[in-house]
């Protein structure tokens, strides 16, 4: 289960350090092969690749007809790539992806439980206001009644 978010700095070739928390838990839920991919966000989803293969078939089974199914194709699959760890612990990040993503030195890793959102450091704090302007709006449908 990955959860928690961390500020992270990416190195002068695109590389991530993955936190030593995570990295035992990535190789093992998938062999250290991992997916990282593009998000309608603007951040980036890196998957263990066993958690990633459901998803990515169940998004190529939808029409290519449908525009909207064929746009996140393009986006889901066609923008992922299947990345390793190297021995330091670290993940390259493909330029397109870092260009798609907005990245610059400071990323942020945040767990979602079977994986993690990377977001540029400017994409998270946004994240964080919208979060905050919800006001008392901020449960959606099926967890109103979440007690903290």
């Amino acid at each position: 289960m990955f959860q928690g978010a961390a500020a992270l700095s990416l190195d002068a070739k695109g590389r991530l350090a993955i936190p030593a928390r995570h990295r035992e838990a990535l190789v093992a839920a998938s062999g250290g092969h991992l997916v990282l991919t593009a998000h309608p966000h603007r951040c980036l989803l890196l998957y263990p690749a066993t958690a990633w293969e459901p998803i990515r078939d169940k998004v190529l089974a939808a029409s290519s007809l449908n525009q909207q199914a064929a746009a996140i194709k393009r986006l889901l699959v066609g923008n992922a790539r299947e990345e390793a760890m190297d021995s330091a612990g670290r993940l390259l990040v493909a330029p397109e992806l870092r260009q798609f993503a907005q990245f610059e030195k400071q990323v942020w890793l945040v767990g979602q439980g079977t994986h993690f959102e990377i977001w540029s450091d400017a994409g998270w704090q946004k994240q964080q206001e919208v979060f905050f302007a919800m006001g008392d709006q901020l449960l959606p449908p099926g967890l109103e009644d979440l007690a903290l």
